[in-house]
């Protein structure tokens, strides 16, 4: 179990924790998926995830994908 304080922070218990880390959050209907993310995951990821392009290339690409991703979630949902 975990403590969400009135600013929509959570505390995660000490046995969970994985170290001062970034990770991704999912929102899966009721639930939360959370996955910790290697502090260079583009290091860690070269040994198993080849790719043509440059680390700038596919961070720009992912932004822009999410970027249009976050605009037709609004438009459904009539925030814009």
């Amino acid at each position: 179990m975990v403590k969400i304080d009135e600013r929509g922070r959570m505390t995660i218990p000490k046995q969970l924790r994985v170290g001062s880390t970034k990770a991704i959050v999912i929102s899966a209907g009721a639930f939360l998926i959370t996955i910790p993310l290697p502090m260079k995951p583009y290091e860690y990821a070269g040994s198993w995830l080849p790719s043509r392009r440059e680390r700038k290339e596919l961070k720009m690409l992912a932004e822009k994908f999410a970027a249009e991703d976050a605009i037709k979630r609004a438009r459904r949902r009539g925030q814009i």
